[in-house]
Order: C-alpha cells, then sequence, then structure tokens
C-alpha cells in the first residue's frame, strides 16, 4: 500500500519551533511519506531564514513559497493572503498530497488551507478551538470551519470545537507539540547561545535576564508605537539584561522595529541584545534560563506553563488565551509594566504545568493521520440548544 502524502505547511519561526517532532514523526512513521512545504517569512533573511534551520536538523524541503508583501500595512496583509492562496494552489497541483497539515492561526496558513479546502484536498489543523486577541482569532476559527481533522491542545480548545459544530469523531485532544521539544531537550545554556547571535551588547550568562518579544496587534494598527515605548522605557528602567527578539510580519511590524532601532541607538548603555530567531532548542533554552518572559508571544503562555517561567503579558495580542497561573497580564503602560515584571522577578519560578502537553504529542498526530479515512465534503454537526 503506498504511504499516505502529508504537505505540512510552515510559515513562520514559531511554526517550526511547535512541528518540529510532529514533522520527525511523520518521516518515522512508516505509513506517512513527507511533503515539508516553507514559506512566508521561513524564508526571508531579515526574519532569520528560518528555512536554513530546517536543513540544518536534517529534514528535506519539499517547496519554497514566496508571498510576503513588502510594507507591513494592513493593504500587504490582505493582499500577500491572495497571493498565497494562488501561490499554494499551484503548489498542492504539483504535489498531490493526500492531506495537509497547518498549525495556529497565521493568515499564511489560513491561505494554504483555503487552496487546499477549494481543491478537495483533507486537511488537518493543529491548535485550533483556542481564543485569543487580534485577527489571529477570526484566522484560526476560519481554518477550524474548512479543517476536516482537528487537533487542539487542550480540553477547552476542543470543547470549543464541539461547540462550533465539528463533528465529535474529527477532534482529537492530543496537546501542543511544544512539549514533545521540551521534554526531550538539553536545557543548559552559555553565553554562546545568547551572544553569537544578533546585535547589540553582550550579555553576562551569570546575570539575570529577561526575554522580550513584542508582536504588533493587527487590530489595534496605529498605536504599536505607543505601546511599545512603554515597555522599551519600562525595562530601561529597570536596569536588566534584556533578550529581545525581532517582531513579525504583521501589520505595525516595521514601526516597531524603527522604533527600536532609534531608540537604542540614542541609548546604548541599555544592555539588549537583538535577536532574529533562534533553532527551537536554543529558543527554549534561553526562555528557560530566563528570569522573566515579557511581551505578547503565544509561546509565553504555552511553553511557559511547562518550563515554570514568570509572565508578564503585556497587552491584548493573547486576549483571552488559556493561560496558567505563572502569566501575569496588564497593560501596555511603563509603570504598570515595571510593577508586574518587579513581582515576577520576585516571585521566581512556578511549578509545571501540563496544560499545554505531556510530551507525547507527535506521535499521536502521526499515527492519527495515517489511520483516519480522507474525505473532503464536510457538515455541521447538530449542537443541541439545551
Amino acid at each position: 500500500m503506498a504511504k499516505r502524502k502529508v504537505a505540512v505547511v510552515l510559515v513562520d519561526r514559531a511554526n517550526y519551533g511547535r512541528m518540529k517532532p510532529v514533522i520527525t514523526a511523520i518521516v518515522e512513521h512508516p505509513d506517512l511519506e513527507l511533503q515539508l512545504i516553507c514559506a512566508g517569512t521561513m524564508l526571508l533573511e531579515r526574519y532569520g531564514n528560518a528555512v536554513q534551520q530546517v536543513e540544518k536538523d536534517g529534514f528535506t524541503v519539499t517547496s519554497r513559497i514566496y508571498l510576503e508583501l513588502e510594507g507591513s500595512i494592513p493593504l500587504t496583509m490582505a493582499k500577500s493572503v491572495g497571493i498565497a492562496v494562488m501561490e499554494f494552489a499551484t503548489e498542492f497541483q504539483h504535489l498531490q498530497p493526500d492531506m495537509v497539515l497547518v498549525i495556529g492561526d497565521r493568515y499564511e496558513a489560513l491561505a494554504a488551507t483555503i487552496a487546499a479546502s477549494y481543491m478537495n484536498i483533507c486537511i488537518a489543523h493543529i491548535q485550533g478551538g483556542e481564543v485569543s486577541g487580534s485577527i489571529d482569532e477570526s484566522a484560526r476559527h476560519a481554518m477550524t470551519k474548512f479543517a476536516h481533522y482537528h487537533f487542539p491542545a487542550t480540553k477547552r480548545s476542543a470543547e470549543y470545537l464541539l461547540r462550533m459544530g465539528e463533528r465529535k469523531d474529527t477532534v482529537f485532544m492530543v496537546g501542543c507539540p511544544c512539549s514533545d521539544i521540551i521534554v526531550r531537550s538539553d536545557l543548559t545554556i552559555n553565553g554562546e547561545i545568547l551572544n553569537t547571535k544578533g546585535v547589540g551588547h553582550a550579555l553576562d550568562i551569570t546575570r539575570p535576564y529577561v526575554v522580550v518579544v513584542f508582536h504588533p496587534v493587527t487590530c489595534e494598527y496605529g498605536d504599536e508605537t505607543y505601546q511599545v515605548s512603554q515597555l522599551y522605557d519600562a525595562l530601561r528602567d529597570l536596569q536588566i539584561q534584556v533578550v529581545w527578539l525581532t517582531p513579525n510580519i504583521d501589520a505595525g511590524s516595521d514601526n516597531i522595529s524603527k522604533y527600536l532601532n532609534s531608540s537604542w541607538e540614542q541609548d546604548q548603555d541599555f544592555r539588549v541584545r537583538f535577536i532574529k530567531t533562534y533553532s527551537p532548542e536554543d529558543y527554549l533554552r534561553v526562555m528557560a534560563n530566563s528570569a522573566c518572559l515579557i511581551g505578547n508571544s503565544s509561546s509565553f503562555i504555552r511553553e511557559s506553563s511547562i518550563l515554570g517561567i514568570p509572565v508578564v503579558l503585556v497587552g491584548d495580542r493573547q486576549l483571552g488565551r488559556e493561560k496558567d497561573i505563572n502569566v501575569q497580564s496588564v497593560e501596555p503602560d511603563r509603570e504598570r509594566i515595571k510593577a508586574a515584571v518587579r513581582w515576577q522577578l520576585g516571585r521566581g519560578l512556578y511549578k509545571s504545568s501540563s496544560l499545554y502537553g505531556d510530551g507525547k504529542v507527535a506521535a499521536r498526530i502521526a499515527d492519527t493521520i495515517a489511520r483516519v479515512e480522507l474525505y473532503s465534503q464536510k457538515t455541521l454537526a447538530y449542537v443541541s440548544e439545551g
């Protein structure tokens, strides 16, 4: 019997960090054949060219899809979706996958989902049913309604999928595959990991440092410079070492980057190092050994809960997302951010949580993909009003 061809879509560095164990499980499964598609910012140098890390890890990249329009404004985001639908459709026609596997809520992944759906290709979606701020929530739920099989990360997410009308036999609550990397990784860190990449100050590994990721919130476009200025000033006031990962490509990204560049040029006493990307394992090492995680990345909710790292979540980008007790949310206000960071630094590590997985997720996903029946026509499951 021929192997089932699974086209895995990666569109940014966060995708790869969570999908790596799933990709490995597909490669190792006797009944599956991997088709690996790298697209979006995975291919762009200014976002770390993460495709190089994929190849360094030993995976064969089947296809590369360039789809991002320059500008980082709402118009370029919308147009990039249109370009992406056309490019993914062309690639799917060439590859003829039996199933397309997507993750999360990125607009590029939504485009791949739309293309596959209209081409009658069975779709599996990881991390559906979650709640968050920004346009990401709309994209995620749209992907859910296109997808034929679902791999939610939490029980609540699985329940939400059923309430959205997804059939119970298509929803598999498996956890988040990010947990697989964490439980299998050596989280020891050294100065080389902190300082060989990026620009800015060399950081002292023997002193505490915090990790910052602050992405634009597309539904609040135009306010991102003010928000990042409040965060930047708060961290400068605290006089702590900072590892700052550059924002994603969403509308407002360029404004954040411009502010960070100009501010640091005028005040180079601020001990900060700016990084484009890490390997999935190095990112976990940097997180696991930090004193606090600050910003609005979903990794500060998922991975942090397993690691038990204190988090200060800034703004509304993750509004409503299921989180554990290690996460404290604040408005993007300088004084409130400082107060929250001081409190979390004083609190220290939290107990590890299994909210987002137990480290055995990827194998469950691969086994399920190999055995489920492929279909293309979806129907709405009956949801009782009582």
